[in-house]
């Protein structure tokens, strides 16, 4: 199996990942999220109280475009941004009510996404290839230092 064999495992994998991302962009679309929001709300719901910094680092963008779309969102009703009880220059992000309920839709999209994706597998195998994609997830993230969600 080589580089321009389409079931090579590493093009198998990247697909799988962009049209299934894809597929949850045009999902979550109906509901008014893009994808930069849905990124937000995903990552603030998991670590609530992240910097800005931190956010940026988990959504592998840099700092100021970070800021810009906290801004916006903040704008929105949908982020607020509290001192760090430590230290003040830091801004902790948390996630509004609003926010909260749209996760809760965003995420019913999303179980919806993952099944319609998993249709074709029984049971058993869906049990098998998530257990085998979270020991190469766990591989890949003692490569990586650990780090990556």
């Amino acid at each position: 199996m080589g580089p321009d064999d389409d079931e090579y495992i590493g093009y198998v994998l990247s697909d799988v990942a962009r049209l299934i991302r894809t597929v949850f962009d045009r999902r979550v679309r109906d509901i008014g999220l893009t994808r930069a929001q849905w990124l937000v709300l995903t990552r603030l719901y998991r670590r609530p109280g992240a910097s800005q910094t931190e956010l940026a680092d988990m959504l592998e963008i840099d700092r100021a475009s970070a800021g810009r779309m906290i801004d916006r969102m903040q704008k929105n009703g949908w982020v607020e941004r509290r001192a760090d009880s430590e230290d003040r220059r830091i801004n902790r992000l948390y996630l509004t009510e609003d926010a909260r309920r749209a996760h809760k839709d965003m995420w019913a999209i999303a179980e919806t996404t993952v099944d319609d994706a998993l249709a074709p597998l029984s049971a058993a195998e869906r049990a098998q290839f998530t257990r085998l994609a979270a020991r190469v997830k766990g591989q890949l993230q003692s490569m990586a230092g650990g780090h990556g969600t």
